[in-house]
């Protein structure tokens, strides 16, 4: 997944920055603390699970024995990550740490082992769901209203909005990824252009964590937020749950994530109810699991020709960012790498080593298992292309000529390089006197040609 800055803070960094009384009314819910779990490091969901039946507190020195020597530094990360997120109460007394498994996490988790996974809600009887879509027909509603939203993101001013995408929700979501001036277009903003290399699991809990952080404008809890959210990941693809099993706040925010494509509703004759998709469904596996590969559909040459087989146009628009595209057939794109495309990318603020990652992410299946997928001279010359941009500079200086004299010019030259703050001098042979010293050093110039004076 390309590293852009957007995305430098976790969910779970989020959910670790409630307040206690926060977090422990979202332990509250068995549903929570798996979600919880499965998104800790490896050691640390070992740790849980080792304290799980211990009642007392256990010395960190103990603990430090639970692992090698080579594993100090894992051991730390899983130590403070459980501290964060209020599972683990560290104890300090007389220089002596202690850690104490959280009690209502501790019992929450402990029946979900016990008395095993019992779902949210019982979904609906097929008999009142009549109209039902396949799960292929649940898989292209999600995927329609996720490039929906992508192709507005990516030109709000030409992409005519869908008419059951709300203008509140794009603006909660566009927030910080789209920029409009007076009398301007809309149009992307650093981030958004990074936002769109991103794969759709990061994207999605991006956009996620927009709309919590934006819930407490609109009055609404953001930790019960969080709540429904996870317990949501846990509802069955493509079966139907009735809608009045939900809070008035959960009805609306489940209206909200219609529009992202994580569930569809329906209404029969006397009862409304929602169907997640494997958006929704996958929301809590999403939070560690970024390994699973998606059908790729990009093919790279060596003479830096660009084959997408994909009749998306959302697909199309991304590649854009970075591509010349040439012509695109019903189920073919065809377009070319070249340096004025590439230039276009890195005056967006796109960097060479996302553009490499998402040709690498998304290669065809074909390629997609060699080594390596995109080629080396392809990639070579993208790193290339993006240095060229970054040969000059821009450093604020001085400029200094008229010296009265010969040797008042040497001695200035002299004590600039003495503060290394010298430039540039004019060569031994020109008669003309010059040199450019450093801004930070003008002072100390200053003060030096005074005196000699």
């Amino acid at each position: 997944m390309p590293q852009v800055r957007i995305i430098a803070k976790n969910f779970m960094d989020m959910v670790a920055a409630l307040p206690a009384m926060k977090l422990d009314k979202l332990y509250d819910n068995s549903f929570i603390c798996e979600a919880i779990l499965r998104s800790l490091p490896p050691l640390a969901k070992k740790y849980v699970l080792q304290m799980l039946c211990v009642e007392l507190p256990v010395n960190s020195k103990s603990m430090e024995e639970w692992v090698l020597p080579d594993g100090a530094s894992k051991h730390r990360v899983a130590i403070d990550r459980l501290v964060q997120l209020r599972i683990f109460t560290e104890t300090k007394k007389k220089g002596d740490v202690t850690y104490t498994l959280n009690p209502i996490f501790q019992t929450n988790l402990k029946k979900l082992l016990v008395y095993g996974v019992v779902l949210p809600r019982e979904p609906m009887p097929s008999s009142v769901t009549v109209r039902r879509p396949s799960s292929e027909e649940l898989e292209a509603f999600a995927l329609e209203q996720w490039e929906c939203f992508l192709l507005q993101l990516i030109n709000s001013s030409q992409t005519e909005r869908p008419s059951n995408i709300s203008s509140s929700m794009m603006k909660t979501f566009q927030r910080g990824l789209v920029t409009q001036r007076d009398r301007e277009a809309p149009r992307l903003t650093e981030s958004g252009f990074q936002f769109l290399l991103m794969d759709t699991n990061a994207q999605l809990w991006y956009i996620i964590r927009e709309y919590i952080t934006s819930s407490e404008e609109r009055g609404i809890d953001s930790a019960d937020l969080i709540s429904f959210l996870l317990e949501l990941s846990f509802h069955v693809t493509g079966e139907a749950y009735n809608i009045n099993t939900l809070t008035e706040v959960q009805k609306n925010t489940i209206k909200d994530f219609t529009d992202l494509g994580l569930v569809k509703l329906q209404q029969g004759r006397k009862e409304s109810w929602f169907i997640p998709t494997r958006l929704a469904t996958n929301l809590s596996v999403s939070l560690t699991d970024t390994s699973s590969r998606k059908q790729g559909f990009v093919v790279v040459e060596t003479n830096f020709r660009l084959y997408a087989y994909s009749s998306s146009k959302l697909h199309c628009e991304i590649l854009r960012l970075f591509a010349r595209i040439e012509y695109q057939l019903p189920n073919l794109i065809v377009g070319a790498i070249t340096k004025e495309s590439l230039y276009g990318a890195f005056d967006n603020c796109i960097t060479a080593e996302q553009i490499i990652s998402f040709l690498q992410q998304n290669a065809h299946p074909r390629v997609a298992e060699r080594i390596p997928s995109v080629p080396e001279n392809v990639t070579d010359q993208i790193r290339l292309w993006e240095t060229d941009l970054n040969r000059v500079e821009m450093t604020t200086a001085y400029y200094y000529d008229e010296f009265p004299s010969r040797d008042l010019f040497d001695g200035a030259v002299d004590y600039a390089r003495s503060y290394n703050g010298l430039l540039w001098e004019a060569p031994d042979d020109s008669k003309k006197m010059r040199l450019v010293v450093r801004a930070e050093n003008h002072g100390h110039m200053r003060e030096y040609l005074s005196g000699q004076k």
